[in-house]
């Protein structure tokens, strides 16, 4: 299986980079790993929340394959325990999942032709995130979750 993040535009954080690059190298010990960066939508000042949805949307659709399990990193989405979503994704890999995309949407989320594409939406906390964080926390807990699925000591339970 190969996993994918898809994010819009570039962190302005050095230290979301930095922290995503140290888990990056660490994921592709495990499998095939890559982020995908769709650059901002030019201009989006001067559009609405709405256009720049459906522009991010559009974006976001052009990048995916017709077998493309997509989750959606979604306030709204099914929130796990780190365990639980360890055994979640090895259950995707056990079923023959060839490709798991993950998608962090802009600052105000999807559009709705994204939600009806996607496969499940996923949440990592109750409360609202930073997308720009958001790819950092998902980073981690991916790493952590492929540990655990190893059994490798980086988890304490």
């Amino acid at each position: 299986m190969k996993i994918s993040l898809t994010v819009i535009g570039k962190s302005a954080f050095p230290f979301v980079r930095e922290g995503m690059e140290m888990y990056e190298k660490r994921i592709v010990r495990y499998l095939p790993y890559e982020r995908v960066e769709i650059p901002d939508i030019k201009n989006a000042g001067s559009l609405s929340p709405a256009q720049v949805k459906s522009r991010e949307g559009e974006l976001i659709l052009k990048k995916l394959k017709p077998d493309d399990h997509l989750v959606l990193l979604d306030e709204r989405g099914a929130r796990f325990s780190s365990l639980k979503w360890a055994s979640h994704l090895e259950s995707l890999i056990n079923a023959g999942t060839k490709s798991l995309v993950f998608v962090i949407g802009g600052a105000y989320g999807f559009s709705e032709d994204v939600y009806q594409r996607a496969d499940e939406k996923l949440s990592l906390s109750d409360m609202t995130l930073s997308h720009q964080l958001v790819r950092l926390f998902f980073a981690e807990q991916l790493y952590r979750a492929m540990t655990i699925i190893k059994g490798e000591p980086y988890h304490n339970e």
